[in-house]
C-alpha cells in the first residue's frame, strides 16, 4: 500500500466567483507542490483562454494571483488518500476537504465546477450549496478522447457566464 498523500490547499478569497474542483492532484504536482504541474495537463491553457490570460507563461504564484483576480478559485474534493501513479482510478481510502467550510467563506459565490469524472461524484455535496453546479470534461492527458477544443467549448458553455475577461 502506497503512502498516505496530503493534498494542496485551497486558493480562494472573497473575491471567488467560480470554485474549480479537481479531483485530487497527481505526482507532478504533488512533487511540486502547485495544482495542474503536469506540462500536458489542458487546465492552465483552458482557463488561461478563458480569462484571456497567458496563464502558462507566468510563473506559478503569478498564475495564482490571477485566478484570484478573475474571481476563480480552486481545491480538490479530496483532503488526502492512498494512491499509486497520478489515475483517479487508483485513489484510495479517499478523505473528503471540507468544501462546505470553503463555501462559507465565499460571500461572492456563484458557481462551482467539477474538473472531471471522480471529482464529478461529490455532485451531491456541492449541490446541497445553493448555486450552480457543472460537470466539466476532465483536462488530465488521460482523458485523451477529447480535444483541447472540445474541452475548451465544453469548459466556455459552463464558466463564460460566470467569468470576467
Amino acid at each position: 500500500m502506497s503512502d498516505r498523500l496530503l493534498g494542496l490547499p485551497p486558493v480562494a478569497d472573497a473575491r471567488t466567483r467560480v470554485l474549480l474542483l479537481g479531483s485530487f492532484p497527481g505526482a507532478a504536482s504533488l512533487a511540486a507542490q502547485q495544482y495542474y504541474g503536469h506540462p500536458r495537463n489542458q487546465f492552465w491553457p483552458i482557463v488561461g483562454a478563458l480569462l484571456g490570460e497567458a496563464l502558462t507563461a507566468m510563473p506559478y504564484a503569478q498564475r495564482l494571483d490571477a485566478l484570484r483576480a478573475h474571481g476563480v478559485g480552486l481545491w480538490d474534493v479530496y483532503a488526502a488518500c492512498r494512491r499509486e501513479g497520478s489515475l483517479d482510478s487508483a485513489i484510495e481510502q479517499a478523505e473528503p476537504n471540507d468544501l462546505a467550510s470553503l463555501v462559507a467563506r465565499l460571500p461572492a459565490l456563484a458557481a462551482i465546477a467539477h474538473n472531471g469524472g471522480e471529482s464529478a461524484r461529490s455532485l451531491r455535496i456541492t449541490r446541497a450549496f445553493g448555486v450552480p453546479v457543472h460537470r466539466l470534461p476532465s483536462t488530465s492527458p488521460a482523458n485523451a478522447s477529447w480535444s483541447f477544443e472540445r474541452k475548451l467549448v465544453a469548459w466556455r458553455e459552463a464558466l463564460g457566464p460566470h467569468l470576467t475577461a
